[in-house]
């Protein structure tokens, strides 16, 4: 039977150095079976003063603390790496590429719960994990299952995060269901998070909800400028930019 993996980390901040401060880490056995980890985890690397104000982690807290690859987490991960297994996260390209800096090697069936929610909800104008929790009222069951599971649910901590996602991943089943019949829909939720997402409007700039195919049509040298000089693009905005100016 398939375990499902699903995880978040903390980091010291978000530039290619960074490394693994935290991770929270739930392994779905079974419907009634569930391993939790909420590990802290010591780097020789300061934590930068943005990301501590993001997820309030200081340099006291993760001291003495066991290197990330000497976590029960680390060790879950490896022992179940295989692809009949599925490893899951909201924006995983972020999370997987810390977890390689760490040396890890993949071989799990991917879940990216950030672009299964910009295919399967794409007329909602934000797709991050605490807008979700907001926008699709998972905040009125989550108690009940943190009290079930033995999770304090806080935003910006990696278990709390982990119990926001393992929710929205129950509507993202339900949406593959109703939008695609009898299709497994964990299946059909790896399919998707391969699949770029053509985005529709502009989330951010000086044309900020302003339909980006009407301003490739009048304005393609913006689109040319941000290709050429936007480093931190996501690979979905990319995308839509290349399919545009195509």
């Amino acid at each position: 039977m398939a375990k499902y993996i699903l995880f978040d980390t903390e980091t010291t901040g978000t530039s290619q150095e960074d490394k693994i401060i935290q991770i929270g880490l739930m392994v779905v056995h079974g419907k009634d079976e569930i391993e939790i980890n909420d590990e802290l985890c010591s780097t020789t690397l300061p934590i930068k003063l943005e990301a501590m104000e993001v997820h309030n982690i200081t340099e006291e807290m993760i001291k003495n603390k066991p290197t990330f690859n000497e976590t029960k987490s680390a060790n879950l991960l490896i022992k179940y790496n295989n692809n009949e297994n599925y490893l899951i996260a909201h924006n995983i390209n972020f999370d997987l590429s810390m977890l390689i800096k760490e040396g890890f090697e993949n071989n799990y069936t991917l879940i990216d719960t950030l672009r299964c929610a910009k295919h399967l909800f794409n007329d909602m104008p934000y797709h991050r994990l605490q807008y979700l929790r907001y926008a699709l009222e998972l905040f009125k069951t989550e108690d009940e299952e943190a009290k079930k599971l033995g999770i304090t649910i806080k935003a910006h901590d990696a278990i709390g995060d982990v119990l926001v996602m393992k929710l929205f991943l129950s509507k993202l089943v339900q949406k593959v269901k109703e939008n695609f019949g009898n299709t497994n829909p964990m299946v059909k939720l790896a399919e998707l998070t391969k699949t770029p997402v053509l985005i529709k409007t502009f989330k951010f700039g000086k044309y900020k909800g302003s339909n980006i195919e009407e301003i490739a049509k009048k304005d393609s040298s913006y689109l040319l400028w941000m290709r050429n000089n936007m480093e931190d693009l996501d690979e979905d905005m990319r995308f839509t930019i290349d399919s545009l100016l195509r």
